[in-house]
């Protein structure tokens, strides 16, 4: 049994925890609604930028943002 991606279930807990649609996370992070579209549903992975864009993003964030993120990719990311 394969592991299910991380990065799509955290993008849409992101983006429904902000109470956001697809489009309006997309206009945060400057990225087109169909990037996000793809991220949310695993058929493509951010690049290093828009990685960058996201950490910005949740740093930006006054509640949760980086709890969420170290939620995780704690892990995966052992010096953040």
């Amino acid at each position: 049994m394969t592991e299910r991606p991380k990065f799509p279930n955290f993008i849409r807990e992101l983006r429904k925890g902000l109470g956001l649609s697809q489009e309006q996370l997309a206009r945060q992070l400057g990225v087109s609604f169909q990037t996000v579209n793809r991220w949310e549903n695993g058929r493509a992975s951010p690049s290093q930028m828009g990685i960058k864009l996201i950490e910005q993003f949740l740093v930006e964030m006054t509640v949760g943002g980086q709890d969420l993120w170290e939620q995780y990719f704690s892990e995966q990311h052992p010096n953040r």
